[in-house]
């Protein structure tokens, strides 16, 4: 059995200008997906226009609230090879996917990633910072204080190692986030700010903190990536 990773579009709409034609390819053949969302998945798959009948699909939901071992059993189960989508962008990379490839190296299957968008790596790649070493570091705590003090750790350790740092937040807390970077990292410290990547209207651009301070974009509900050097 093969488990494929299949990266999804970030933005509405980009399945043409994004999707490589091996993706296309790939689904057409599989009838079993382990999916985040189990109407965004559905959606995505309509979108790409294979006359595949969606009733006939078999979905399995893996979100942060999955029993890991219901997706194990699943997986033991399984006679064909199978998918697995993200809600956005590439499984595994900050996505529940990571726990069914985990468990399909465990059980001797071939596991099969696809070439995709990932909004960390095209903001790293935009960005201008260290390439060779980087962290990516999810999301930062919703607790305003702890939250403060990660910012703060995370602008040490990239003064200290050279690293670049990345983080990203629920799009409704974004401009919350981009409040406590501005207030609490040096006015020299550089930031890139990565919102709506692959969009129409994407924006991308780095600047110090206190130029920043003069011209904050809004992200509110905009799905965005921060880095820091």
């Amino acid at each position: 059995m093969t488990l494929f990773l299949i990266p999804t579009i970030l933005a509405p709409d980009t399945q043409e200008t994004v999707l490589p034609t091996q993706i296309k390819a790939v689904v057409s053949e599989l009838n079993v997906f382990f999916v985040e969302e189990l109407r965004t998945a559905r959606r995505f798959i309509s979108s790409l226009k294979l006359n595949k009948v969606i009733d006939e699909i078999t979905f399995y939901e893996l979100n942060k609230d999955t029993p890991p071992e219901q997706t194990l059993a699943q997986l033991k189960k399984l006679k064909t090879d199978a998918g697995i989508i993200s809600e956005a962008g590439c499984p595994g990379i900050a996505d529940p996917g990571s726990v069914a490839v985990g468990y399909a190296h465990q059980l001797g299957h071939k596991v099969v990633p696809l070439v995709g968008p990932s909004s960390i790596l095209m903001a790293l790649m935009a960005s201008g910072f260290n390439g060779q070493s980087f962290t990516f570091n999810g999301y930062l705590p919703i607790d305003k204080q702890q939250r403060i003090k990660s910012i703060r750790e995370l602008e040490q350790l990239a003064k200290k190692k050279k690293q670049t740092q990345i983080f990203m937040e629920t799009p409704f807390r974004n401009n919350q986030l981009l409040e406590d970077v501005l207030q609490n990292l040096n006015p020299e410290t550089l930031l890139c700010i990565a919102c709506n990547v692959t969009a129409p209207e994407e924006f991308i651009k780095t600047l110090r903190v206190k130029d920043w301070r003069k011209s904050k974009p809004d992200l509110h509900k905009k799905p965005t990536i921060f880095l820091l050097l």
